[in-house]
């Protein structure tokens, strides 16, 4: 007699924020100390933009995408994909692609992108508010970055605009830092090693 039997598999995956999160905070680090005035030049930013920015940020979209995870899927890509973008910027205006696209870039198209990214993280801050602290405070200071960004590049209030998205910058490396130190390791110990605060609870 046969028997046919259907069984269900499931495969469960690592969280990959912890990579994700490392991979924001190298960059932003990196990236910041040349906006603070630390270091000259972004040729040595790209790759850590292309690599831990972009790559590290997609590994952790795609991993979390095989989790379900709409929310960790959308902000991981969302930023993997802005770094490819800024990285892509860098080596155009540095002559990569020749002198004929280096001299005609208009630094008022990245302002529109820095204001498209602005609507788009302040509505994944919102949605930040239900993981936990941390992540949430992750999200105001990239607000705060996309501000200044979006600001100094229409040329408002340059310098001003400047040293807002160069402290924030710095301020999201170290949040982040925290993020994936606290996702390790909570999970490696099985408890709270690293606090990170609960969901406020507002909407869900």
């Amino acid at each position: 007699m046969n028997v046919n039997e259907t069984k269900n598999v499931k495969i469960t995956a690592a969280d990959p924020s912890a990579l994700g999160l490392l991979g924001l905070a190298m960059v932003t680090l990196v990236a910041s100390s040349q906006k603070l005035g630390w270091t000259e030049g972004v040729s040595f930013i790209i790759p850590w933009a292309i690599f831990l920015g972009a790559f590290a940020q997609l590994f952790a979209c795609i991993n979390d995408s095989k989790r379900d995870n709409t929310f960790g899927t959308t902000a991981f890509g969302g930023y993997a994909f802005f770094w490819f973008g800024v990285a892509s910027c860098w080596l155009i205006q540095n002559g990569v692609f020749g002198q004929t696209l280096a001299s005609k870039y208009d630094v008022k198209q990245l302002g529109f992108a820095f204001l498209g990214y602005l609507i788009f993280s302040i509505f994944m801050t919102i949605g930040s508010m239900e993981t936990h602290k941390v992540l949430f405070i992750i999200f105001c200071l990239i607000d705060l970055l996309l501000i200044g960004l979006t600001l100094s590049s229409f040329g408002i209030m340059h310098e001003a605009a400047h040293k807002l998205a160069a402290v924030s910058e710095l301020l999201v490396s170290i949040a982040a830092f925290y993020g994936s130190a606290a996702s390790v390791l909570n999970n490696h110990f099985g408890k709270q090693f690293l606090p990170v605060g609960k969901p406020f609870g507002i909407f869900k």
